[in-house]
């Protein structure tokens, strides 16, 4: 698939590329990363990880689950209640300058680029936190990013939430708004995404493209006809395939929190 050189139409709409981050800009989960880092920093501790895990390990086996989203939501706000946005910003520049960069799908930088060149605004969606979205899209030269927003008083994180997170449903109404504001015109625009969550917002553009696709979502393209593009190694077992996508990244989150709590355990017990 070959990125169309056309810029804003005659009546002066926009057409812009969408981009869904996790797996798709970036291998693995950003967030993840992010934790990992909170935790070397001692915002949370061993009960927190246990949390996490156990939510990991049944988000793994048994899918989503909107309850169970939204207890994670609340434990990751407590978290971060009382800490800086200032801070936030800089443990993540941090972070992405160590580890996300290269973890930077070549693939997907090219292809970014590709629409900046032809005169697209580019624009990240993405459910981890909007400092982190904003940071990344700043470091790829994007146009923006919009991201799951922590409520702030005079820079200080509340421990609430400012609207829905960027999930599923959530990012397909925040781009549609986004295109009446800025007058983008969704049936010539592009997204891509790589998990049966990235649905709704692919399905509103006039060009969509699966990008490392999870098995549910390879399935979903083929089925309604949508190109599909994979820049992970080319060659791959079935097994590796399905433990790539958001469940592969759950995965491995879960092992490092057990990792953690087994390490934290012989510390206090002692040999």
């Amino acid at each position: 698939m070959q990125v169309t050189t056309e810029g804003p139409g005659r009546d002066g709409a926009v057409v812009a590329a969408f981009f869904d981050v996790d797996n798709t800009i970036i291998r693995g989960a950003s967030a993840y990363h992010l934790a990992r880092e909170l935790y070397r920093r001692d915002f949370f501790g061993l009960r927190d990880i246990a949390f996490f895990a156990g939510h990991s390990v049944r988000y793994f086996l048994f899918g989503e689950d909107v309850r169970r989203i939204a207890a994670v939501r609340a434990r990751a706000l407590r978290i971060v209640r009382g800490r800086t946005v200032a801070e936030i910003i800089s443990i993540g520049e941090e972070v992405y300058d160590q580890v996300l960069a290269n973890k930077i799908f070549p693939g997907a930088r090219a292809l970014i680029e590709e629409h900046l060149t032809a005169g697209h605004e580019v624009w990240l969606i993405s459910a981890t936190p909007a400092e982190i979205a904003d940071l990344i899209a700043g470091r790829l030269g994007a146009t923006g990013a919009l991201g799951t927003v922590a409520e702030h008083e005079e820079g200080v994180y509340t421990g609430e939430l400012r609207g829905n997170m960027l999930h599923g449903e959530g990012k397909r109404a925040n781009v549609e708004a986004l295109a009446r504001e800025r007058g983008i015109d969704l049936a010539r625009s592009h997204a891509y995404g790589d998990s049966v969550n990235d649905i709704p917002l692919l399905s509103i553009v006039g060009s969509p493209c699966a990008i490392n696709p999870e098995p549910r979502m390879r399935l979903h393209a083929v089925d309604v006809s949508w190109p599909v593009r994979d820049f992970r190694r080319r060659r791959r077992d079935v097994k590796q395939d399905v433990r790539t996508g958001v469940r592969g990244a759950g995965w491995a989150g879960a092992a490092w929190a057990a990792t953690a709590v087994l390490r934290a355990l012989r510390r206090r017990v002692g040999p």
